[in-house]
């Protein structure tokens, strides 16, 4: 896979309180692409931050319908994944990339 397709792959780290407890476990959560799966998601990330994946799990999570100043829309529908790394490996999220 090329390096630039690995970067379209993962959208974002999502920082948040319940990210930030699983980060105990060894566990990242991001937010990537709708049509990326599990295999994809496990290269991207070993490549792009070196460390060695045990597990990926993922969740979409549809587009909520809400009303602004009368106009009716709906948000995009996102997908999550839940990384857990190998014993010993750690992502940095907050510091850059490897």
């Amino acid at each position: 896979m090329k390096e630039a397709a690995l970067y379209d792959i993962i959208r974002k780290p999502v920082i948040s309180e319940k990210s930030t407890l699983l980060g105990a476990n060894n566990q990242y959560m991001m937010e990537v692409q709708k049509s990326s799966d599990k295999v994809a998601v496990k290269q991207a990330v070993e490549k792009i931050f070196s460390v060695k994946v045990k597990s990926v799990n993922s969740h979409n999570r549809k587009g909520k319908n809400k009303t602004f100043k009368g106009i009716k829309g709906q948000r995009n529908d996102r997908k999550f994944v839940v990384v857990t790394l190998e014993k010993g490996q750690e992502i940095d999220l907050t510091g850059g990339v490897k």
